[in-house]
Order: C-alpha cells, then structure tokens, then sequence
C-alpha cells in the first residue's frame, strides 16, 4: 500500500502542491482584476504587476514540489490529491474575495475528499 510507506516530506508535498496553487489562483484573480482590458497594454500591465509575478513565483514553487513528490510516488496517486485545489479554492474565494459559497460547493467537496479517501486507503 502506498499511502502507508510515505516520508512526512512526501506528505507535506501532497498537500502543500494544491494548497499552494489554490493560493496561486487566488493572485490569478486579484491581478486579472487589475489587468484592466485584454489588449496589449493590458497584457503589458498584467506581466509587469507585482501580484501577477507572485502568483506565478507560487506556481513555478509548486512546480518544484510536484516533482519531488513524483520521484517518490506514482502518477495516478499523486495526480489525485490535486483535486484538493477544487476544495481549497472555493474556501479561498469565499474567505478573501467574498464569494459566494452554495450547498453544490459543501457537496462537491465532499465527494472530492471521499475520493481521495478511498485512492489513499
């Protein structure tokens, strides 16, 4: 079984990737925001915002953590966990950009995590 041979740090990287793109995808719709029109100028301001640069600095780190996680894990399990951006983000928009949160999004979150339950056990 694998769920049960995995270091702590192959763990920590399950988790901490799709927590750290949810984080990323929240930047993603802060500068969007701020981009303004999607022209030249508008990609010109998009690429020169600061939140823009951090958000794609979170997702080259987490780039860098999914392939340390691969090295020790196979593709089907590890690629499951990403799912936990679809949990994550939610929970996010509705925290820091007040979005609003439907009973469909509690019952997808759900069934996510019963997924990932059952590909770990």
């Amino acid at each position: 079984m694998i769920s049960t041979s995995l270091s702590p740090a192959v763990w920590a990287g399950l988790i901490l990737t799709p927590m750290t793109i949810a984080g990323g995808q929240i930047l993603f719709k802060i500068s969007s925001g701020r981009m303004g029109e999607a022209n030249l100028a508008g990609f010109t301001r998009l690429i020169t915002d600061p939140v823009f640069i951090v958000a794609v600095s979170i997702y080259a780190l987490a780039t860098f953590m999914w392939v340390y996680v691969l090295r020790s894990v196979p593709l089907s399990f590890a690629y499951s966990f990403n799912a936990l951006t679809f949990v994550i983000v939610p929970i996010l928009s509705a925290l820091l950009l007040g979005e609003v949160l439907t009973i469909r999004n509690f019952i997808g979150a759900a069934l996510i995590i019963s997924g990932l339950l059952v590909v770990t056990s």
